[in-house]
Protein backbone atom coordinates (compact mmCIF):
# COMPACT_ATOMS: atom_id res chain seq x y z
CA UNK A 1 0.00 0.00 0.00
CA UNK A 2 1.59 3.68 -1.10
CA UNK A 3 1.42 5.88 1.79
CA UNK A 4 -0.69 8.88 1.51
CA UNK A 5 1.14 11.83 1.03
CA UNK A 6 0.89 14.67 3.49
CA UNK A 7 -0.92 17.69 2.59
CA UNK A 8 -0.96 21.52 3.98
CA UNK A 9 -2.76 24.69 3.58
CA UNK A 10 0.09 27.81 2.10
CA UNK A 11 -2.74 30.13 0.96
CA UNK A 12 -6.17 31.37 1.52
CA UNK A 13 -8.54 33.95 -0.09
CA UNK A 14 -11.78 35.35 1.08
CA UNK A 15 -14.56 37.79 -0.16
CA UNK A 16 -17.22 37.37 2.24
CA UNK A 17 -19.85 39.49 3.51
CA UNK A 18 -17.74 40.80 6.00
CA UNK A 19 -14.57 41.71 4.45
CA UNK A 20 -13.05 41.29 0.91
CA UNK A 21 -9.73 39.83 1.46
CA UNK A 22 -8.02 37.32 4.32
CA UNK A 23 -7.49 39.97 7.13
CA UNK A 24 -10.47 41.93 6.79
CA UNK A 25 -12.69 38.94 6.97
CA UNK A 26 -11.10 37.21 10.13
CA UNK A 27 -10.88 40.68 11.82
CA UNK A 28 -14.53 41.30 11.19
CA UNK A 29 -15.41 37.85 12.27
CA UNK A 30 -13.39 38.18 15.42
CA UNK A 31 -15.42 40.94 16.27
CA UNK A 32 -18.83 40.13 15.69
CA UNK A 33 -19.66 41.79 12.51
CA UNK A 34 -22.68 41.38 10.69
CA UNK A 35 -22.44 41.49 7.08
CA UNK A 36 -26.61 41.04 6.90
CA UNK A 37 -28.61 43.67 4.77
CA UNK A 38 -30.92 44.94 2.74
CA UNK A 39 -31.10 44.01 -0.41
CA UNK A 40 -29.65 45.65 -2.74
CA UNK A 41 -29.20 43.08 -5.96
CA UNK A 42 -32.72 43.43 -7.30
CA UNK A 43 -35.82 45.29 -6.37
CA UNK A 44 -37.03 42.73 -3.27
CA UNK A 45 -39.44 45.10 -2.21
CA UNK A 46 -42.39 42.92 -3.17
CA UNK A 47 -40.98 39.59 -1.48
CA UNK A 48 -41.74 38.43 2.55
CA UNK A 49 -37.64 38.02 2.66
CA UNK A 50 -35.89 41.59 1.80
CA UNK A 51 -32.19 40.90 3.38
CA UNK A 52 -29.19 38.84 2.32
CA UNK A 53 -25.68 38.54 3.12
CA UNK A 54 -23.96 40.84 -0.51
CA UNK A 55 -20.75 41.32 -0.50
CA UNK A 56 -20.22 45.05 -0.76
CA UNK A 57 -17.48 47.35 -2.64
CA UNK A 58 -16.50 43.89 -5.01
CA UNK A 59 -14.84 45.48 -8.20
CA UNK A 60 -14.32 42.77 -10.90
CA UNK A 61 -11.98 44.93 -12.45
CA UNK A 62 -9.55 44.92 -9.35
CA UNK A 63 -8.82 40.99 -10.09
CA UNK A 64 -9.73 40.88 -14.23
CA UNK A 65 -9.12 42.65 -17.42
CA UNK A 66 -12.09 44.67 -18.31
CA UNK A 67 -12.87 42.67 -21.43
CA UNK A 68 -12.98 39.38 -19.67
CA UNK A 69 -15.33 40.29 -16.93
CA UNK A 70 -18.15 40.64 -19.39
CA UNK A 71 -17.59 36.64 -20.38
CA UNK A 72 -18.17 35.91 -16.69
CA UNK A 73 -21.07 35.87 -14.33
CA UNK A 74 -20.38 37.14 -10.16
CA UNK A 75 -20.02 33.89 -9.06
CA UNK A 76 -16.53 33.07 -11.17
CA UNK A 77 -15.41 36.42 -10.25
CA UNK A 78 -15.44 36.34 -6.82
CA UNK A 79 -13.61 32.79 -7.24
CA UNK A 80 -11.29 34.56 -9.95
CA UNK A 81 -10.83 37.40 -6.89
CA UNK A 82 -10.22 34.49 -4.15
CA UNK A 83 -8.06 32.37 -5.89
CA UNK A 84 -5.59 35.28 -6.72
CA UNK A 85 -5.82 36.15 -2.97
CA UNK A 86 -4.67 32.39 -2.06
CA UNK A 87 -2.21 31.91 -5.35
CA UNK A 88 -0.65 35.48 -3.84
CA UNK A 89 -0.56 34.79 -0.20
CA UNK A 90 0.97 31.25 -0.92
CA UNK A 91 3.91 32.82 -3.11
CA UNK A 92 3.24 29.68 -5.19
CA UNK A 93 4.30 29.86 -8.80
CA UNK A 94 2.91 28.32 -11.60
CA UNK A 95 5.61 27.45 -14.38
CA UNK A 96 5.77 25.68 -17.35
CA UNK A 97 7.88 22.87 -15.04
CA UNK A 98 5.07 22.57 -12.53
CA UNK A 99 1.95 23.18 -14.77
CA UNK A 100 0.73 19.50 -14.99
CA UNK A 101 1.33 19.19 -11.01
CA UNK A 102 -0.83 21.80 -10.40
CA UNK A 103 -4.77 21.18 -10.65
CA UNK A 104 -7.89 22.86 -9.59
CA UNK A 105 -11.27 21.92 -8.29
CA UNK A 106 -13.62 24.58 -7.18
CA UNK A 107 -17.58 24.28 -6.93
CA UNK A 108 -20.45 25.68 -6.56
CA UNK A 109 -24.19 25.00 -6.07
CA UNK A 110 -26.39 27.37 -8.39
CA UNK A 111 -23.92 28.77 -10.67
CA UNK A 112 -24.60 31.51 -13.16
CA UNK A 113 -28.31 32.19 -12.33
CA UNK A 114 -28.19 35.71 -12.45
CA UNK A 115 -26.94 35.41 -15.96
CA UNK A 116 -30.13 32.80 -16.68
CA UNK A 117 -32.44 35.54 -15.35
CA UNK A 118 -31.07 38.17 -17.31
CA UNK A 119 -30.92 36.91 -20.96
CA UNK A 120 -34.64 35.17 -20.22
CA UNK A 121 -35.60 38.25 -19.89
CA UNK A 122 -33.52 39.31 -22.93
CA UNK A 123 -35.25 36.82 -25.27
CA UNK A 124 -38.63 37.14 -24.05
CA UNK A 125 -38.38 41.29 -24.48
CA UNK A 126 -36.26 41.25 -27.32
CA UNK A 127 -36.03 37.62 -29.14
CA UNK A 128 -32.75 35.48 -28.91
CA UNK A 129 -30.33 37.57 -30.75
CA UNK A 130 -30.12 39.53 -27.81
CA UNK A 131 -28.53 36.67 -25.95
CA UNK A 132 -24.91 36.41 -25.03
CA UNK A 133 -22.62 34.37 -26.84
CA UNK A 134 -21.05 34.54 -23.44
CA UNK A 135 -24.52 33.45 -21.99
CA UNK A 136 -23.91 29.69 -21.77
CA UNK A 137 -19.84 29.93 -20.59
CA UNK A 138 -20.88 32.73 -17.99
CA UNK A 139 -23.63 29.90 -16.29
CA UNK A 140 -22.08 26.76 -16.58
CA UNK A 141 -20.66 25.93 -12.62
CA UNK A 142 -17.29 24.27 -14.04
CA UNK A 143 -16.36 27.80 -15.63
CA UNK A 144 -15.33 28.99 -12.21
CA UNK A 145 -12.53 26.34 -12.24
CA UNK A 146 -12.32 26.49 -15.60
CA UNK A 147 -11.00 30.28 -15.82
CA UNK A 148 -8.95 29.91 -12.71
CA UNK A 149 -7.28 27.09 -14.51
CA UNK A 150 -6.81 29.35 -17.76
CA UNK A 151 -5.58 32.37 -16.13
CA UNK A 152 -3.24 30.74 -13.92
CA UNK A 153 -1.86 27.77 -16.46
CA UNK A 154 -2.94 25.02 -13.79
CA UNK A 155 -2.85 22.02 -16.47
CA UNK A 156 -3.09 19.42 -13.46
CA UNK A 157 -6.20 17.31 -12.58
CA UNK A 158 -9.38 19.52 -12.53
CA UNK A 159 -13.05 19.35 -11.42
CA UNK A 160 -16.32 20.61 -9.95
CA UNK A 161 -18.58 19.49 -7.14
CA UNK A 162 -21.90 20.50 -7.12
CA UNK A 163 -23.44 19.40 -3.80
CA UNK A 164 -25.53 22.14 -2.67
CA UNK A 165 -24.27 23.49 0.83
CA UNK A 166 -21.72 20.88 1.42
CA UNK A 167 -19.74 21.91 -2.33
CA UNK A 168 -16.86 23.97 -0.90
CA UNK A 169 -15.93 21.12 1.51
CA UNK A 170 -16.06 18.29 -0.90
CA UNK A 171 -14.04 20.64 -3.50
CA UNK A 172 -11.16 20.90 -0.72
CA UNK A 173 -11.35 17.32 0.40
CA UNK A 174 -11.03 16.08 -2.88
CA UNK A 175 -8.63 18.31 -3.94
CA UNK A 176 -6.39 17.30 -1.14
CA UNK A 177 -6.83 13.45 -2.04
CA UNK A 178 -5.59 14.10 -5.23
CA UNK A 179 -2.40 15.73 -3.96
CA UNK A 180 -2.32 12.70 -0.92
CA UNK A 181 -2.40 9.98 -4.35
CA UNK A 182 -0.05 11.95 -5.70
CA UNK A 183 -1.59 12.74 -8.49
CA UNK A 184 -0.58 16.80 -8.05
CA UNK A 185 1.38 18.80 -6.11
CA UNK A 186 -0.73 21.84 -5.88
CA UNK A 187 -4.03 22.20 -6.03
CA UNK A 188 -6.26 25.65 -5.66
CA UNK A 189 -9.75 24.29 -4.25
CA UNK A 190 -12.62 25.80 -2.73
CA UNK A 191 -16.29 26.88 -3.43
CA UNK A 192 -17.89 29.96 -4.79
CA UNK A 193 -21.80 31.52 -5.10
CA UNK A 194 -23.36 34.23 -6.13
CA UNK A 195 -27.62 33.93 -6.55
CA UNK A 196 -29.47 36.75 -4.52
CA UNK A 197 -31.57 37.35 -7.13
CA UNK A 198 -35.34 37.30 -7.70
CA UNK A 199 -35.46 33.16 -8.60
CA UNK A 200 -33.08 32.42 -5.61
CA UNK A 201 -34.72 34.43 -2.88
CA UNK A 202 -37.96 33.55 -4.68
CA UNK A 203 -37.21 30.00 -4.75
CA UNK A 204 -36.16 29.59 -0.55
CA UNK A 205 -38.73 32.10 0.71
CA UNK A 206 -41.52 29.87 -1.06
CA UNK A 207 -40.19 26.95 0.76
CA UNK A 208 -40.20 28.83 4.40
CA UNK A 209 -36.70 28.16 4.42
CA UNK A 210 -35.45 31.78 5.13
CA UNK A 211 -35.54 34.41 7.89
CA UNK A 212 -38.42 37.25 7.17
CA UNK A 213 -36.34 39.31 10.22
CA UNK A 214 -36.82 42.48 7.19
CA UNK A 215 -36.40 44.55 9.88
CA UNK A 216 -33.28 43.68 11.73
CA UNK A 217 -31.26 42.30 9.35
CA UNK A 218 -28.11 42.27 11.37
CA UNK A 219 -29.97 40.13 13.98
CA UNK A 220 -31.76 37.46 11.26
CA UNK A 221 -28.89 34.46 11.52
CA UNK A 222 -29.32 33.63 14.69
CA UNK A 223 -28.09 29.76 14.87
CA UNK A 224 -28.87 27.81 17.72
CA UNK A 225 -31.01 30.45 19.22
CA UNK A 226 -34.70 29.69 20.03
CA UNK A 227 -36.10 33.08 17.90
CA UNK A 228 -34.54 32.00 14.99
CA UNK A 229 -36.52 32.11 11.96
CA UNK A 230 -34.37 30.56 8.80
CA UNK A 231 -31.56 30.88 7.16
CA UNK A 232 -30.29 34.19 5.65
CA UNK A 233 -28.81 33.86 2.25
CA UNK A 234 -25.60 35.08 1.54
CA UNK A 235 -22.30 35.16 -1.36
CA UNK A 236 -18.86 34.97 -1.63
CA UNK A 237 -15.87 32.59 -2.27
CA UNK A 238 -13.50 30.95 -0.13
CA UNK A 239 -10.17 29.64 -1.76
CA UNK A 240 -7.72 27.57 -0.65
CA UNK A 241 -4.08 27.07 -1.99
CA UNK A 242 -3.25 22.89 -1.12
CA UNK A 243 0.42 21.38 -1.50
CA UNK A 244 2.17 18.46 -0.84
CA UNK A 245 4.16 18.90 2.90
CA UNK A 246 7.06 18.20 0.43
CA UNK A 247 6.76 20.99 -1.88
CA UNK A 248 6.20 23.00 0.71
CA UNK A 249 9.06 22.57 2.94
CA UNK A 250 10.99 22.60 -0.48
CA UNK A 251 10.13 26.30 -1.35
CA UNK A 252 9.82 27.36 3.13
CA UNK A 253 6.59 28.13 2.47
CA UNK A 254 4.40 29.65 5.38
CA UNK A 255 2.11 26.70 6.44
CA UNK A 256 -1.37 27.57 8.02
CA UNK A 257 -2.09 24.07 8.89
CA UNK A 258 -2.65 20.23 7.69
CA UNK A 259 -5.56 19.27 6.04
CA UNK A 260 -5.85 15.72 7.99
CA UNK A 261 -9.30 14.41 8.24
CA UNK A 262 -12.02 14.16 5.50
CA UNK A 263 -15.30 12.45 5.34
CA UNK A 264 -18.60 11.94 3.09
CA UNK A 265 -21.64 10.23 3.50
CA UNK A 266 -25.17 10.61 2.27
CA UNK A 267 -28.70 10.51 4.71
CA UNK A 268 -30.66 8.74 1.82
CA UNK A 269 -33.53 9.98 3.64
CA UNK A 270 -35.32 13.42 2.01
CA UNK A 271 -34.54 16.29 -0.32
CA UNK A 272 -34.36 19.14 2.52
CA UNK A 273 -34.54 17.71 5.48
CA UNK A 274 -31.63 15.99 7.43
CA UNK A 275 -31.77 12.16 8.76
CA UNK A 276 -33.31 11.76 11.99
CA UNK A 277 -30.90 12.52 15.17
CA UNK A 278 -28.65 13.65 12.47
CA UNK A 279 -27.45 10.04 11.46
CA UNK A 280 -26.27 11.23 8.70
CA UNK A 281 -23.80 13.49 9.88
CA UNK A 282 -22.54 11.51 12.77
CA UNK A 283 -21.32 8.59 10.06
CA UNK A 284 -19.89 11.87 8.05
CA UNK A 285 -18.04 13.15 11.19
CA UNK A 286 -16.64 9.61 12.26
CA UNK A 287 -15.40 9.11 8.87
CA UNK A 288 -13.22 12.35 9.44
CA UNK A 289 -11.69 11.45 12.22
CA UNK A 290 -11.00 7.52 11.52
CA UNK A 291 -9.38 9.33 8.31
CA UNK A 292 -7.69 11.56 10.66
CA UNK A 293 -6.34 8.88 12.84
CA UNK A 294 -7.97 10.76 15.67
CA UNK A 295 -10.16 10.29 18.67
CA UNK A 296 -12.87 12.81 18.94
CA UNK A 297 -11.36 13.84 22.32
CA UNK A 298 -8.45 15.51 20.60
CA UNK A 299 -11.05 17.82 18.87
CA UNK A 300 -10.80 21.44 20.16
CA UNK A 301 -13.14 23.33 17.53
CA UNK A 302 -16.03 22.97 15.20
CA UNK A 303 -16.86 25.25 12.70
CA UNK A 304 -20.62 23.90 13.03
CA UNK A 305 -22.98 23.84 10.03
CA UNK A 306 -25.75 26.14 11.71
CA UNK A 307 -27.45 27.14 9.24
CA UNK A 308 -30.35 29.17 11.73
CA UNK A 309 -32.83 26.58 10.97
CA UNK A 310 -35.40 24.56 13.84
CA UNK A 311 -34.09 21.09 12.26
CA UNK A 312 -31.15 22.04 11.21
CA UNK A 313 -29.38 23.22 14.10
CA UNK A 314 -30.87 20.72 16.65
CA UNK A 315 -29.85 18.12 14.56
CA UNK A 316 -26.25 18.25 14.28
CA UNK A 317 -26.19 19.31 17.99
CA UNK A 318 -27.54 16.07 18.61
CA UNK A 319 -24.93 14.55 15.99
CA UNK A 320 -21.90 16.10 17.68
CA UNK A 321 -23.17 14.97 21.40
CA UNK A 322 -23.43 11.42 19.46
CA UNK A 323 -20.18 11.90 18.18
CA UNK A 324 -18.18 13.15 20.72
CA UNK A 325 -20.26 11.95 23.78
CA UNK A 326 -18.93 14.43 26.90
CA UNK A 327 -16.00 15.62 24.73
CA UNK A 328 -18.90 17.47 22.96
CA UNK A 329 -19.42 19.95 26.53
CA UNK A 330 -15.59 20.43 26.87
CA UNK A 331 -15.23 21.80 22.83
CA UNK A 332 -15.90 25.42 21.12
CA UNK A 333 -18.77 25.21 18.87
CA UNK A 334 -19.48 28.29 16.36
CA UNK A 335 -21.78 29.26 13.81
CA UNK A 336 -20.22 31.62 11.34
CA UNK A 337 -22.94 32.21 9.73
CA UNK A 338 -24.66 34.01 12.12
CA UNK A 339 -22.27 37.04 10.53
CA UNK A 340 -21.97 36.01 6.91
CA UNK A 341 -25.65 34.31 6.37
CA UNK A 342 -25.15 30.79 4.39
CA UNK A 343 -23.33 31.29 1.53
CA UNK A 344 -24.94 27.66 -0.56
CA UNK A 345 -21.85 26.19 -2.49
CA UNK A 346 -19.47 29.16 -1.41
CA UNK A 347 -19.91 28.02 2.66
CA UNK A 348 -17.77 24.98 3.24
CA UNK A 349 -14.48 27.13 1.49
CA UNK A 350 -15.10 30.42 3.51
CA UNK A 351 -15.78 28.13 6.49
CA UNK A 352 -13.06 25.52 6.12
CA UNK A 353 -10.83 28.84 6.26
CA UNK A 354 -12.01 30.28 9.45
CA UNK A 355 -11.68 26.59 11.16
CA UNK A 356 -7.67 27.00 9.72
CA UNK A 357 -7.79 30.76 10.77
CA UNK A 358 -8.79 29.39 14.23
CA UNK A 359 -5.72 26.82 14.57
CA UNK A 360 -3.19 29.53 13.20
CA UNK A 361 -3.89 32.03 15.38
CA UNK A 362 -5.39 30.08 18.37
CA UNK A 363 -8.55 32.47 18.38
CA UNK A 364 -12.19 30.99 17.76
CA UNK A 365 -14.88 33.06 16.42
CA UNK A 366 -18.22 33.70 17.82
CA UNK A 367 -21.86 32.77 17.26
CA UNK A 368 -23.81 35.73 17.38
CA UNK A 369 -27.33 37.01 17.95
CA UNK A 370 -27.29 33.78 20.57
CA UNK A 371 -29.80 35.91 22.67
CA UNK A 372 -31.69 32.58 23.91
CA UNK A 373 -30.12 29.48 23.31
CA UNK A 374 -32.95 26.67 22.09
CA UNK A 375 -33.10 24.08 24.91
CA UNK A 376 -32.15 21.59 22.84
CA UNK A 377 -29.14 23.18 21.84
CA UNK A 378 -26.64 22.96 25.18
CA UNK A 379 -23.36 23.36 23.76
CA UNK A 380 -20.77 25.76 23.74
CA UNK A 381 -21.83 28.17 20.69
CA UNK A 382 -19.29 30.33 21.65
CA UNK A 383 -21.83 33.08 22.17
CA UNK A 384 -21.34 36.78 21.01
CA UNK A 385 -17.90 37.26 21.51
CA UNK A 386 -14.64 35.57 20.58
CA UNK A 387 -12.44 33.15 22.87
CA UNK A 388 -8.94 32.74 22.71
CA UNK A 389 -8.49 29.25 22.45
CA UNK A 390 -5.17 26.32 22.14
CA UNK A 391 -6.84 24.78 18.70
CA UNK A 392 -4.54 21.62 17.75
CA UNK A 393 -7.81 20.25 15.76
CA UNK A 394 -10.46 21.71 14.29
CA UNK A 395 -13.71 20.17 12.38
CA UNK A 396 -15.50 22.51 9.64
CA UNK A 397 -19.20 20.40 8.72
CA UNK A 398 -20.67 21.07 5.54
CA UNK A 399 -24.58 19.33 5.35
CA UNK A 400 -26.04 19.68 1.98
CA UNK A 401 -29.84 19.85 0.56
CA UNK A 402 -30.30 16.10 -1.05
CA UNK A 403 -28.18 14.75 2.25
CA UNK A 404 -24.94 15.17 1.07
CA UNK A 405 -22.88 15.53 4.47
CA UNK A 406 -19.17 16.74 4.10
CA UNK A 407 -16.78 17.31 7.07
CA UNK A 408 -13.00 18.37 6.98
CA UNK A 409 -10.54 18.08 9.93
CA UNK A 410 -7.69 20.34 9.93
CA UNK A 411 -4.55 20.48 12.33
CA UNK A 412 -1.93 22.33 13.65
CA UNK A 413 1.07 21.90 11.65
CA UNK A 414 4.21 20.66 14.06
CA UNK A 415 6.78 19.75 11.41
CA UNK A 416 7.41 16.37 9.69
Amino acid sequence: MIEKKRVVITGLGLVTPIGIGVDETWSAALSGKSGIGSITHFDASSFPVRIAGEVKGFDAANYIEAKEIKKMDRFIHLAVAAATMAIDDSGFRITGENAEKVGVVIGSGMGGLPAIEHYHKAYLEKGYKRISPFFIPMLIINMASGNVSIRFGAKGPGSCPVTACATGSHSIGDAARIIQRGEADAMIAGGTESCITALGIGGFAVMKALSTRNDEPERASRPFDIDRDGFVMGEGAGIVLLESLDSALSRKAKIYAEVSGYGMSSDAYHITTPAPGGEGAVRCMKAALKDAGIGPEKIDYINAHGTSTKYGDELETTAIKTVFGEHAYKLCVSSTKSMVGHLLGAAGGVEAILSVLSIYHGKVPPTINLDNPDPECDLDYVPKTAKQVDVTYALSNSFGFGGTNACLIFGKYRGN
